[in-house]
Order: C-alpha cells, then sequence, then structure tokens
C-alpha cells in the first residue's frame, strides 16, 4: 500500500497542508469537518487507479486560518485556484460532508477542469421537515457517535480522537466549521437554486442510516442535479468511505468506469 507524500503548498498566500499519491486522472477529495487530515485506507485504494489528491481546508488541521475566510463560497472559489495552479485537468471530485458543500459550490462556478463530481453525504442545502442532529449541540463523544451505524467502530473514533495530539487540530477545526455553517446552520439558501448548472456526471453516496444528513438531502440533490446517480450504502451512517470503504470504492469505481465507457 503506497504512503502519500505530505508537503505544503502557497494558493495566493495560504498554505495548506496536501497529502498526495498515486498515478493516473487526478482524483481531489475534499474532507468533511469530521474527518480533516485522514488518509483512510478507501484513499490508499484509488491510489491504485487515482492520482488521489487531499488538501487540508485552509482553516482546517495544518493549513493556514486565512483572513478573508468567511463562507463556503471563499473556499470554492480558493479550490479552483489551487486547480488552476496545480493545472489540474480532467478531475474526479469527491466531496464529503462540508467537503461535498465546497465541491457543489465549485462545480455551479465552472467545470472546465473537473471531470465528474461525487458528493458524499453533503452538505449545503435545506430540506424541510427533515430531522438531523446538530452537531454544535452534541458533546464530543455524541458526535462522533453520531456519524456511525455500527457502535464499534464509533468506539474507535471515540478513544481516537480523545488522545491529547488531536485536541488542538480538533478545537481548530470545530471553530473553523462554526465561522462557515453556524447559520444558517449547515446550508446556503442560494444553492439549490444553482445546482441546474453542474453538467458533468455526478454520483451521490449516502449512508441509510446517516443522522446528520439523511436520505432525503441525498433525494433532494438528485432532483436538483440533472441525471445525478444516486447509491444508498446499507449499515452505514454519515461515513460511507471509513465505515464501508469496499463498497465506497466499489461503487466510485464502476461510477468512473461507467463514465469512460460512455466517453
Amino acid at each position: 500500500m503506497e504512503e502519500p507524500t505530505a508537503r505544503n503548498i502557497d494558493v495566493r498566500g495560504c498554505n495548506v497542508a496536501v497529502r498526495r499519491a498515486g498515478a493516473g486522472r487526478p482524483l481531489l477529495f475534499l474532507h468533511g469537518a469530521s474527518d480533516a487530515g485522514l488518509w483512510t485506507p478507501c484513499l490508499a485504494d484509488l491510489a491504485a487507479r487515482h492520482d488521489v489528491i487531499v488538501p487540508e481546508h485552509p482553516g482546517f488541521g495544518a493549513s493556514d486560518t486565512p483572513a478573508w475566510l468567511d463562507t463556503i463560497a471563499d473556499l470554492a472559489g480558493f479550490y479552483l485556484d489551487l486547480l488552476d495552479q496545480l493545472d489540474l485537468a480532467n478531475v474526479h471530485l469527491v466531496g464529503h460532508d462540508l467537503g461535498g458543500w465546497i465541491a457543489a459550490e465549485l462545480a455551479v462556478r465552472n467545470t472546465r477542469r473537473i471531470a465528474s463530481l461525487t458528493l458524499v453525504g453533503a452538505a449545503g442545502i435545506f430540506v424541510p421537515g427533515v430531522a438531523q442532529v446538530d452537531p454544535f449541540l452534541r458533546t464530543d463523544e455524541q458526535r462522533i457517535r453520531d456519524l456511525f451505524h455500527d457502535p464499534a467502530r464509533a468506539d474507535a473514533m471515540v478513544k481516537r480522537a480523545a488522545r491529547p495530539e488531536f485536541e488542538d487540530i480538533g478545537l481548530k477545526n470545530q471553530t473553523t466549521a462554526a465561522r462557515l455553517t453556524w447559520q444558517p446552520r449547515g446550508y446556503d439558501p442560494h444553492l439549490a437554486k444553482w445546482l441546474h448548472r453542474i453538467d458533468v456526471p455526478t454520483l451521490l453516496v449516502w449512508g441509510a442510516s446517516d443522522r446528520v444528513y439523511p436520505r432525503e438531502f441525498a433525494d433532494a440533490y438528485a432532483k436538483l442535479i440533472a441525471g445525478a446517480k444516486l447509491v444508498v450504502v446499507p449499515d452505514c451512517g454519515h461515513l460511507p468511505h471509513i465505515e464501508q470503504p469496499q463498497l465506497f470504492v466499489a461503487t466510485l469505481e464502476e461510477f468512473l468506469d461507467r463514465k469512460r465507457a460512455a466517453a
């Protein structure tokens, strides 16, 4: 299994930490608020076929917190600049949770360098009448347990998060997430009306037991993005790429293979 290289990249004065491994067509993975900085087994598997690039968002982990960072739209613009700076083309863009919101905001603006879009348990839109947990009203342990279908996996993540070396990073990540998503809580009231502009093949991957952004959010995204394909992962919460990594990778690779065959 190839280990990723870690480096810092300066994008218009903002220094971001980036992990990268593999070869082939680039796959840019935008992490969520809960999994910043993780190089997960599914990313290692994807690196067997793709050039996998995983930045830590500005304001998260080891990346700078720039003065200009106020909204998710700011991050979408930042990643368009990053794609230009790295001169990447035909990129498979994958975003989870907060990263899915960023990816959707990016795609409604400019898909010139994007070949496909995959949203995984994505934030960003509002669905009236759907009950969901509010991470800002939960304890640290409750917030982690809300992410999983399998309590044993939640136990392991709770233990990991309690390690002293993750305390400062966790606080930084939560502070930035609150700064970006506090009000309106977890969505942009203007995003839904522009999702029709997404003009690349789109895959939606959702955990059947997602309590953070339940299945109804997947259905809403599917209606708003023309031609989007929805796959619901059984026995899975908000983290399909962590809780069901093999199924997640197989689902994504099948989608990308079909896209290549159609082209």
